[in-house]
């Protein structure tokens, strides 16, 4: 069943206890200006693959990004966090973005 998480802290646990780490992208907004598009990565893509000491990036142009600096992005933009934990065999985690207004609008249970 999917949940909202709205909550940092709810955000973070869901994330962490899947491997998950927070990246982000600044993309250059028309009329100047940058805003940051959010992914989450997990897995392989946030460990050290090259044995270099130093983390991997996950998708070129995204850099692995602090907690606090993800979430208020995630603020700025007024986006909440849509998960599923129902995963049938051979599914990826499942995870998507959402407005709180569009979300508002949802019937869904055990939102943090």
């Amino acid at each position: 069943m999917a949940r909202i998480l709205r909550d940092e802290e709810a955000i973070r646990q869901w994330t962490e206890a899947r491997g998950g780490a927070p990246v982000m992208m600044d993309v250059p907004e028309p009329g100047g200006g940058t805003s940051q598009l959010l992914q989450l990565t997990f897995g392989q893509h946030a460990l050290n693959a090259d044995h270099n000491e130093g983390a991997d990036r996950p998708v070129p142009g995204f850099e692995l990004a602090e907690w606090g600096d993800w979430i208020d992005a995630l603020r700025r933009q007024d986006l909440v966090l849509v998960v599923d934990d129902d995963m049938d065999e051979g599914r990826q985690i499942d995870y998507r973005f959402m407005s709180s207004s569009e979300a508002q609008t949802l019937d869904l249970n055990g939102g943090d």
